[in-house]
Order: C-alpha cells, then structure tokens, then sequence
C-alpha cells in the first residue's frame, strides 16, 4: 500500500511541477486535453494516475518524457501493449486508489479517522464515561474544533468521540440521541475530510452519517446529513443531484419559522445554502438566487454566530454565500462589492471569516487584480492558518503564482513556497 500510495503522488507530483514550471493553469491544460480542470487535479493530487492513455496525453501536452511518469517510451507500442502496460499499472495502482489523496495532517491521525469509519470495523472506545451530557459536550466540543479550523487536533480527537459513540448508539441499549450525536460526529468527519480533499472517505463518512440520521429519527439531524450529503456530490461535479436532494428535503422542513426552535431553523437555512452553492456550481442563477431568499426568510428568526454554537447560520453567513455565489458565476465585481461590509463587520467564526477573504482572493484572481488576491489570502491565513493549507486554497495560491509569469510580485512566489506549492 505504501509502494502504491508513493508512487501515485510522485506521478502528481511530476505533473503539477511540469504544469507551474510552465506557467500553465490546471484550467488551461485541461481545456488543451478536452477535460475538465477536476481531472487535472485529481492527477496531480496522485488519483487517477491508473489511466495510462491519459497519462500518456498529459505528458505530450506538458513535454514531461514518459519515463519520468513510469511510462515506456518507445514510440510504436502496440494496442496490445498498451493494454498489458494499463493493467500492470492498475494492478499496483488500484488497491490504494481510494486512500491517495495527500492528507495535511500526521498520517497516523488520518489512518485512525478511516478505520473508525470502515465497516465492519469494531473501533477501540476511550474508556471514558458514556454518559449522554458527556457525549453531548464533546460532539459540541468537535464543532468548536471545526470552526475555529484546528483541523490537527479535530482529526485526532474525532475517532475516539466516533468510537465511544458507536458504542452508546449500539444495541437495544441505544438513545436516539446517542445516533444523532453519532451523525453529528460522522458530519463533521465529512466537512473535515473534504477539506483534506479525501472525497472518497467522504462518501464513507456521508453514508455512515445518513444511517445514524435515520436510526435517530431526529429532523434536523436528517437535515445535516443530507446537508453533507450534498457536499459530496457538488464536490465530485454531480451539482444537479445535489440540487434535487436538497430541494426535496428542504420542501419537507420549511415554512411556519415562527414555530420552530433555532435549532431546527439553524439546519434548515444552512440546507438551503447548501443549495445555493451547489445551484451556482451548476450555473443556476435562477435555482441560486430562490435558495438565498428562503434562507434570507429563515435567518430573520434565528442567529447562531458563534464558534460553539450546534450550527452556524445567520444573516451573515447568507451573505456570505452570496459573495461565494457570485465568484461561481465569475462576477467577480458583484461578488467584492457584496464582500466590502462584511470586510468591515465582525465575524466570529474564524472559519467563515477564513472563507470570505478565500473568495475574494478568488475574485480578485479573476479580475487579474493578483496583488490584491494575495493580500487577502494573507488575511485568510490570519483568521486561520490551518485552513489556508488545504489543497483547494494550495492550488489557488499556484495558479495565481503561475500568472504572475513575470514574477512582480515576489511576496506571492514566496508564499507559494512555504504552502509547499514552488511557483
């Protein structure tokens, strides 16, 4: 598996230095190869590096020899060998595939993290008091951990809280509170491991979270779950089926706001933007401005802005949605315009003021405003620095880098390098 793991990420590796030495943005290359950017990505962060045919098309795009990416070079090889060679390759390759992408955190940590959630796995409990006021404060606890973006101590901590959950949600003996912790608990793990950029152990976390969801019976835990749900599938480009889960779930919990706890408003208005990103990826404008007015609607009743609340959602996490909106529709000057007053105004999350300067970074990218995006990316860092070294922030930082062909700005090639990304 280590040989496997190696191997892959070097492959990455080859090709995105290939990609930066020549200025090239993954958008670029890919539009040259008649794919999407995701599946540049997903080479260069080493998965997929079992497709030999495109491997072999990335190479002559980039003049990287075939070599250096475990290719054979000679430049009549068969149909038949090619097919030999591709099965050679994915009979190293295929077993790990599924573990490729580079976690940022000690990989110990992230191997217990996948164990907890494999089936059929029967994880080793803390020892400590399951007591359910115990266990409610230390889900709670895990939610502080993610918001305040101390991603380190969240992925060590989480498989303990998972495995003395799963043993006071097992049985006859079982709460249905115990569940809904334990799908709290699996939540968190997916928005953690998508933020690793692991969407494959995602989906192993989002179906986990979905059936202790169920066993619970509780609404808003439901509503969380398909909440996350949908973030895997608007992250593995399946934007339309995130859309329609989200919009059938949401039909069955809105309305009467006034009658409702701020608990089950706080899940519902955060479905709904949920919605909202996944219909802007989709290029919806219609489907994404409907989801922001509903949760616009929802947020006049309730308020949680605060890093130890259950859930954030606000007036100000709507906006910020909107500001992330219009960077999807590449309106970059409706979406700074939209940012400016929460520039200005106090954002208790660390993790959502992180993301309003990612998104103007994004935005002043696209205008070609590249100092400007380096500023606030060094903002971002600022309100959390964990957060600014996941990969989707990494390959921002090397295509603007990659622009900068001139390289005026030293302080962004800089940067780059200490995020592991040489410029």
């Amino acid at each position: 598996m280590a040989e496997t793991q190696n191997e892959a990420r070097r492959i990455g590796e080859v090709i995105r230095r290939a990609r930066v030495l020549q200025r090239r943005s993954q958008k670029d290359v890919a539009s040259a190869l008649g794919y999407h950017q995701s599946k540049v990505s997903r080479l260069e962060s080493g998965r997929g590096t079992d497709d030999v045919r495109m491997l072999r098309e990335v190479a002559q795009a980039l003049n990287i020899p075939l070599h250096h990416l475990g290719l054979a070079a000679a430049p009549n090889t068969s149909t038949s060998e090619l097919e030999a060679e591709d099965m050679h390759r994915r009979t190293l390759l295929a077993a790990g595939v599924a573990a490729l992408a580079v976690p940022t955190s000690p990989a110990a940590t992230h191997h217990n993290l996948i164990r907890v959630l494999l089936p059929g796995t029967s994880p080793t409990a803390t020892g400590q008091v399951l007591d359910i006021k115990g266990l409610r404060d230390r889900t709670r606890a895990v939610r502080h951990l993610f918001c305040t973006c101390d991603y380190t101590e969240l992925e060590r901590t989480l498989p303990g809280l998972i495995a003395d959950l799963r043993q006071a949600a097992g049985g006859s003996s079982g709460t249905a509170e115990a569940s809904g912790l334990l799908a709290t608990a699996y939540q968190t793990s997916v928005s953690l491991l998508l933020k690793r950029a692991d969407q494959g152990n995602a989906w192993l976390a989002a179906g986990r979270a979905m059936a202790e969801a169920e066993r619970s019976g509780d609404p808003v835990v439901l509503a969380a779950s398909v909440r996350v749900h949908a973030h895997v599938l608007i992250r593995e480009k399946h934007t339309p089926q995130a859309v329609n889960i989200i919009r059938h779930t949401a039909d069955q919990l809105t309305g009467a706001y006034d009658q409702r706890s701020p608990r089950y408003l706080a899940a519902v208005g955060l479905l709904l933007l949920r919605g909202a990103t996944a219909a802007s990826r989709n290029g919806d404008r219609d489907t994404t401005e409907d989801f922001l007015t509903e949760a616009r609607e929802v947020a006049r009743y309730v308020a949680f802005d605060r890093p130890d609340a259950w859930a954030n959602f606000s007036p100000t996490n709507v906006a910020l949605h909107q500001v992330s909106a219009a960077v999807s529709f590449g309106d970059a000057g409706i979406a700074l315009e939209a940012a400016r007053p929460l520039m200005r105004g106090h954002i208790p999350v660390p993790e959502r003021r992180a993301a309003l300067w990612v998104d103007a970074a994004r935005a002043y990218s696209q205008q070609g405003r590249l100092a400007d995006g380096y500023h606030a990316l060094r903002i971002a860092e600022s309100c959390a620095a964990q957060d600014i070294r996941r990969p989707a922030v990494r390959e921002l930082v090397a295509d603007m880098a990659a622009r900068d062909r001139r390289r005026t700005l030293p302080a962004l090639h800089h940067f780059s390098r200490q995020l592991g990304v040489p410029a």
